[in-house]
């Protein structure tokens, strides 16, 4: 048998590597800008995420004083195999982004209802990425349009396999 070539061995790996999507980001929020950032992580912390086991649903992100950028209310579950030194699971951590971008994230966000939501967690070479999204939140009305939207596409992408079946 043929050994596999290197390329279609990181294809493969790509496949089975976890992506972490806050699905209630997109329902409850416009997303008006996206930020890649990297993540300041504890070792149990990037194998938690590895096996996937992470929450997203309750994040956001905040400038402290020091004009740094904090993520809160993530919760990376514990590292079964770590034993007693294993990390806090809801700890704030530090996102390493450019000072200028930061700059401009804390313009938009002292704007009315803007708010920084973390939108998935990723993979690039190796390291853990957060792609983080400046949100306004939407209202009822907003929210039954984005449904009503999403029905009216599944119901043509129905209709047009139906036709070239």
């Amino acid at each position: 048998m043929a050994a596999k070539s290197k390329k279609s061995k990181k294809k493969a790996q790509a496949k089975h590597r976890p992506r972490i999507v806050n699905r209630k980001a997109h329902h409850d929020y416009f997303v008006l800008e996206t930020v890649e950032a990297g993540l300041h992580l504890l070792g149990t912390e990037i194998k938690s995420i590895r096996n996937g086991k992470v929450s997203l649903d309750e994040g956001f992100a905040r400038v402290n004083r020091d004009n740094e950028l904090f993520l809160y209310g993530v919760d990376i579950a514990p590292y079964a195999q770590a034993g007693p030194r294993n990390h806090e699971p809801t700890r704030p951590r530090k996102l390493l982004i450019h000072k200028r971008q930061i700059r401009t994230l804390t313009r938009h966000v002292q704007q009315k209802g803007n708010t920084l939501i973390p939108l998935n967690i990723h993979f690039k070479r190796g390291l853990a990425k957060l792609d983080l999204g400046l949100c306004r939140g939407k209202s009822r009305s907003d929210k039954r349009q984005t449904i009503k939207t999403r029905e009216h596409k599944i119901e043509i992408a129905r209709a047009m396999r139906k036709r070239y079946k």
